[in-house]
């Protein structure tokens, strides 16, 4: 199950890197609950269609470092970059947890941090 869960999630997440909020959402239940920890929680399916078409005007771009599955969860961490309200690039590092039932997602717990892309430079000594 585990492994199944991880190809629909990665099937999710190319609808939204393709700017298909509405084939992301066909693979959530309609009473999916997304909490992003320490900010707000989405009920419902609509909630998180809402919320989509505000934050996802452009499509995220993502880097999925690792994605672990284990029983009903799904875990991934990685890099996310998005435009902000200034239509700006936004660097965020993230671990999401995801949990499935019947082959949907019911659950998210989203650990989301804002990062700086600092140059990479070297001092010769």
């Amino acid at each position: 199950m585990s492994e199944k869960n991880k190809a629909i999630l990665e099937k999710a997440n190319a609808a939204i890197a393709e700017g298909n909020n509405e084939g992301f959402l066909s693979f959530c239940a309609d009473d999916t609950q997304w909490t992003f920890v320490g900010d707000k929680t989405l009920k419902g399916k609509e909630a998180v269609r809402q919320w989509m078409a505000t934050t996802y005007v452009e499509p995220p771009k993502f880097m999925v470092a690792n994605l672990i599955a284990e029983g009903d969860f799904v875990t991934a961490l990685g890099n996310i970059t998005m435009k902000d309200e200034d239509g700006k690039a936004a660097h965020y590092s993230y671990c999401d947890v995801w949990r499935f039932r019947g082959g949907k997602i019911v659950e998210l717990r989203a650990f989301v941090i804002k990062t700086e892309v600092k140059n990479e430079t070297s001092s010769a000594a």
